[in-house]
């Protein structure tokens, strides 16, 4: 089958090389020239493991495109993909529709013959129906169907994640339409993956959910974390306790910093504000909003606190600044918050990420870059792990130590175990566990 993919971020670019896998044609379209040229070439604009063999692999094989060209690519298409970007729009939080609706009037002019048009992107309720109506004010002979097939794509599993998924949803009431999706997914048949067919706002709302349910199970670990620092217990052993009853499961119940990235910040803050214009506000989702921002802002705190309660003229090694491991994404990373706070209090910030420096260096001005962890941390008062990047997981703690002006650790991400730091001299600090505690 023949795919038009309109845009070429994480979504339409991770989803394009995917169905490309699967066997479809694809042709990915983007209205930025340079970013075409580039990927044509086998440059890859985010980081993503697999994804630049996967993107070399179908290029070579010849089903998967790219393009400026959006009109021929939609006239050859059995399905476009709306894959651009919903940012949250800037005063109210509502997800920004203008590129969505933008690509679709595009779409419309470019149809040809009965075509699915399917929104991608996370998209507030009742975008599926906007969709609708703007391709048939721009072309009322438009032999079409729209449908909604979010995605369920974590940043650093995103190609697992897209072939071997947990399930599909899919909101579309036109059967031709439902027949052409089932067929583009028919290589899930294969693993007896769920596909869950819906209407368009079902469908819609599903995303939003998920997304907001998981932010909610962060941040509440993330306060029983806080909890047990006033109480003398041990969160991991409580997440532990926790995870095995299989009506909770263990995921996203690990203390940290707070959630950021692409998706969590903007979308339950787009599900909030949905809900109150619906009349049924959500205040757990609201709450969660407001909790996450706080603790972002407070871990710059519990720094300065491991530094004597100040950081003026200190140097601090920042490890880790993308928002999670095994990507570039900077979209609300907790480092965006830690590293200002700390700038702001009088010290200089040494940092080093394996892979978002690039992406990092403007958005954080006056960060000292570095080549690895323990340039970063040479002759620097205290070392924070903000992002727990695997090579972060084995450091060699007597090297870092023996490098640094003082031996303070601030292990964000409960990586390592208290016991085993301070016995080598350091002040070690972690979230949610007693000084002495920690499991291996």
């Amino acid at each position: 089958m023949n795919i038009a993919m309109i845009g070429t971020g994480y979504v339409g670019l991770v989803s394009g090389a995917c169905f490309a896998e699967f066997g479809s044609t694809v042709t990915c379209v983007d209205l930025n020239a340079d970013k075409i040229d580039r990927l044509r070439a086998g440059e890859i604009p985010i980081y993503e493991p697999g994804l630049d063999d996967l993107v070399a692999k179908g290029q070579k094989s010849g089903r998967l495109r790219f393009t400026t060209e959006l009109a021929s690519a939609v006239a050859e298409a059995d399905a476009v993909f709306l894959a651009v970007g919903t940012p949250s729009r800037r005063g109210d939080g509502h997800a920004d529709l203008r590129y969505v609706e933008a690509a679709a009037i595009e779409v419309a002019r470019a149809l040809s013959g009965f075509t699915v048009i399917v929104t991608k992107s996370t998209v507030p309720v009742g975008t599926g129906r906007r969709v609708a109506e703007l391709v048939r004010e721009t072309n009322p002979t438009a032999d079409f169907a729209v449908a909604s097939n979010p995605e369920f794509l974590r940043e650093g599993s995103a190609i697992g994640d897209f072939m071997r998924p947990d399930r599909v949803v899919i909101g579309c009431e036109h059967d031709r339409a439902r027949e052409v999706l089932r067929e583009l997914y028919r290589p899930l048949y294969l693993m007896e993956t769920p596909i869950v067919m819906t209407s368009l706002e079902t469908a819609e709302l599903t995303k939003y959910a998920a997304n907001a349910f998981l932010a909610t199970k962060i941040t509440f670990i993330n306060e029983i974390a806080d909890l047990c620092e006033k109480l003398g217990a041990d969160v991991q052993d409580v997440a532990h306790g926790m995870g095995l009853d299989g009506r909770i499961g263990k995921k996203f119940l690990h203390a940290g910093p707070g959630y950021g990235g692409s998706c969590f910040p903007k979308d339950t803050l787009a599900l909030a504000r949905t809900a109150q214009d619906a009349g049924s506000p959500m205040r757990l989702v609201e709450t969660t909003v407001q909790i996450n921002d706080r603790r972002k802002g407070a871990m710059a705190g519990r720094i300065m606190q491991a530094c004597g309660g100040s950081v003026r003229g200190k140097t601090i090694a920042v490890l880790g600044v993308a928002f999670k491991p095994n990507t570039d994404d900077m979209r609300d990373a907790p480092s965006l918050s830690i590293i200002p706070a700390l700038q702001d209090a009088g010290a200089h910030v040494k940092a080093y990420d394996p892979a978002a420096m690039r992406e990092a260096g403007p958005l954080l001005p006056g960060v000292e870059w570095c080549e690895d962890a323990y340039q970063a941390a040479t002759r620097a008062h205290a070392v924070a792990l903000v992002t727990e990047w695997n090579e972060f997981r084995g450091l060699d703690l007597t090297r870092l130590g023996d490098s640094m002006a003082a031996r303070v650790f601030v292990d964000l991400r409960n990586v390592y175990r208290p016991e085993v730091a301070r016995g080598l001299g350091f002040e070690y600090s972690s979230v949610g566990r007693p000084t002495g505690a920690g499991r291996a």
